[in-house]
C-alpha cells in the first residue's frame, strides 16, 4: 500500500513538473519606438577622412594607430633606443622630403642606416599607410 501511494505521489509530482515546464509563455522583447517627427532630432553632419587635412592631429593619430597595429613597437620606442632607433632620433635625422623613401624602407625593410641589425620588411603594408606612419614619426621632431 505504501508503494502504491508513493508511486502515485511521484507520478503526480512528475506530471505537475512536466506541465509547468511545458508552458510556451514568452516575455516580449522591448522594441524601440519608431522615429517621430515630434522629437525634433536634427541629423548631425558626419566628418569623413577626406575632409581632414593631412597636417592635422587626426592624421598624426592615424599614423600612431597604424604603428600600434603592427610590430613596430617591438623594436622602436618614441623617446629611447630599443633595438632600432627611437622615433625622435628618426625625426631628427630626416625631413618631409624623405617621406617616400622612409615609407618604402618600412615596406622593404633594410639595414645599415642605424647599425647592422636589420629592420624586418612589412610587405603587406600599403604605401599610403606607410606614409601615414612616417608622417606621425616626423611630427615628433623636436624644435
Amino acid at each position: 500500500m505504501k508503494t502504491l501511494i508513493l508511486n502515485t505521489i511521484t507520478a503526480l509530482t512528475l506530471t505537475a513538473i512536466l506541465f509547468s515546464c511545458s508552458k510556451t509563455e514568452t516575455t516580449p522583447i522591448p522594441q524601440p519606438e519608431p522615429y517621430s517627427a515630434q522629437q525634433n532630432i536634427e541629423p548631425q553632419p558626419v566628418e569623413t577622412a577626406a575632409e581632414v587635412p593631412a597636417s592635422t592631429d587626426a592624421s598624426k593619430h592615424e599614423g600612431l594607430k597604424l604603428i600600434e597595429g603592427t610590430d613596430c613597437l617591438t623594436c622602436h620606442k618614441i623617446d629611447s633606443k630599443l633595438i632600432g632607433p627611437s622615433y625622435h632620433e628618426v625625426a631628427a635625422k630626416y625631413t618631409d622630403a624623405d617621406l617616400d623613401m622612409l615609407a618604402q624602407k618600412i615596406i622593404d625593410g633594410g639595414k645599415g642606416n642605424w647599425g647592422e641589425i636589420p629592420m624586418t620588411p612589412h610587405k603587406g603594408l600599403s604605401k599610403e599607410n606607410a606614409k601615414q606612419m612616417v608622417k606621425y614619426i616626423l611630427s615628433l621632431k623636436k624644435e
